[in-house]
């Protein structure tokens, strides 16, 4: 079964208090819903369109998975504490075979 990921690409972030207290509760949501981080920040390079800024990889052992954690509450808590902080590009997208 394919693999599901979390793709988040940051286009700002215009208050990073609110980027802050999404961190705090983001993490352990993201974990006990079974999601391991591979990339968190960190140095980026960006080609053609792409803005160098915060990016996040984030895979699940399935894409469904992926949905789901996305949809628990404890991601939704999350997502409110985040509100108008960032301009993010979010995508679950599936994996490879």
């Amino acid at each position: 079964m394919p693999k599901g990921y979390w793709v988040s690409v940051y286009r700002s972030i215009a208050d990073p208090e609110k980027l802050a207290a999404y961190n705090t509760l983001a993490a352990p949501a993201v974990k006990a819903a079974g999601g391991r981080t591979f990339v968190r920040g960190g140095r980026v390079e960006a080609h053609d369109a792409g803005i160098a800024e915060r990016t996040i990889l984030i895979e699940f052992d399935s894409f469904d998975q992926a949905v789901d954690a996305r949809a628990s509450a404890a991601y939704q808590e999350a997502l409110s504490a985040l509100g108008d902080g960032v301009e993010r590009d979010f995508r679950i997208v599936e994996g490879l075979d």
